[in-house]
C-alpha cells in the first residue's frame, strides 16, 4: 500500500493507463480475428478488415502498448495466414 501522496496519485495514474491499455490491445484482438474471419469467408470486407487490423496493430505499437518488432511480427503472421486461407 501506498504511503506518500504522490505514490497514491502514481497508483491512481497507473490503474487508468492499465484500464486504457488493456481496451487497446482488447481491441486490436479483436480486429485481428475479424480478421482472419472475413479471409475464411471470403468476399469484398475481407481487404477492409485486414487493413482495419494492421492499423490497430500500428497503432498500439506507436502508443508503447505493444513493442515496435512484435507489431511487426503480428502483422507478418496475419498476412501469411490470410495468404495461406486464399490458396
Amino acid at each position: 500500500m501506498a504511503n506518500t501522496k504522490s505514490q497514491m496519485k502514481r497508483d491512481r495514474q497507473n490503474e487508468r493507463r492499465r484500464l486504457q491499455n488493456k481496451a487497446v490491445r482488447s481491441e486490436m484482438r479483436t480486429r485481428v480475428k475479424n480478421a482472419l474471419a472475413s479471409g475464411e469467408a471470403g468476399g469484398e470486407e475481407a481487404a477492409e478488415a485486414l487493413r482495419i487490423a494492421v492499423k490497430r496493430i500500428d497503432k498500439a505499437a506507436s502508443k508503447g502498448i505493444i513493442h515496435a518488432n512484435q507489431a511487426s511480427r503480428r502483422k507478418s503472421r496475419l498476412m501469411r495466414q490470410l495468404a495461406t486461407i486464399e490458396k
